[in-house]
Parts: C-alpha cells; structure tokens; sequence
C-alpha cells in the first residue's frame, strides 16, 4: 500500500522536471561585446603568445562563440573568428556597416533627408533601435537612423 501512496508522487515529480527541460535546453542569448580600446589585437589562440591576425578599432562590435580563461573566441560580421583578451571589450552596443555604403537619416523613414553618409566597415556607437531602424552615431561625427538590415551588431 505505501508502494502506490509514492508512485503519483514519483509521476508528479518527474512531469514537472521534464516541463522544465526546455527552458535550461534553450540556445542561449548570443552575447555581443565591443572592442574598448582604441586598437584591439585579434589573436590566433587565447593568449599573448599567440600571433596577432589583424587589429580593430575601438567600438567594433563581436558575437562571442567560445572563451578561454580570460579570453574570447569572436567572429565579426564577416565572419572571420579570433581571439581576443576580455578585459579590453565593453558591453557598449555597435554596429558595423556591412553595405557597399549607406546613409544615415534624420528620421527613422526611407523618405526622411539624409544627414551622413556610412561606408563598408564604418564603426557606429548604437544609440536606440526602432523596429527595423537603429539610431547611430557615426565614429567621425553625426547622428542619424540607418535600416537594421544594412549593418551588424547590436
């Protein structure tokens, strides 16, 4: 009699447990940091020793895939993976332009004037974002709205 008491109990226990699988199975929140400092080595491997791939300037922006330590494994809008020491990133959202070129607007609108214009690569500082437009600063100077679909980041 006590074997059938604890059964539902046991039933009870596992249905809740299995109800919450799916929340810790969840993809986690892909994580974005931005280069803090005015030139950030991209490395080969998590660590100084490693050869340097290229630099990037300050502001520009990595989706994180992998860390080490006190080291990052990024990819950039391109692509392209490195390594690169966490305590020189920041969690200052960026953009990157991944267009030939755009331009910036006064207005979150297609028909709104154009106050900058941005090339391939250009850093910009993300200052708000407005369904499918995202309002930038432009790392030489001017403000303006540019369609989320021609840039990268966050």
């Amino acid at each position: 009699m006590f074997r059938f008491i604890r059964l539902p109990a046991l039933v009870l226990a596992f249905v809740l447990s299995w109800l919450a699988l799916p929340s810790a199975w969840a993809a986690p929140q892909k994580q974005m940091v931005s280069a803090a400092v005015g030139t950030l080595n991209m490395r080969t491997g998590p660590g100084q020793r490693y050869e340097t791939h290229w630099t990037v300037s300050k502001g520009y922006p990595f989706r994180v895939i992998g860390r080490k330590g006190n080291w990052l494994h990024v990819s950039d809008f391109e692509n392209d993976k490195a390594w690169i020491y966490r305590p020189m990133t920041s969690k200052t959202p960026h953009h990157v332009v991944k267009a030939k070129a755009v331009v910036l607007r006064k207005s979150p609108n297609a028909r709104s004037p154009v106050v900058k214009r941005a090339a391939y690569g250009d850093v910009l500082r993300t200052l708000e974002r407005r369904g499918d437009w995202v309002k930038v600063m432009h790392e030489g100077g001017g403000t303006g709205w540019v369609a989320r679909r021609l840039v990268w980041g966050w």
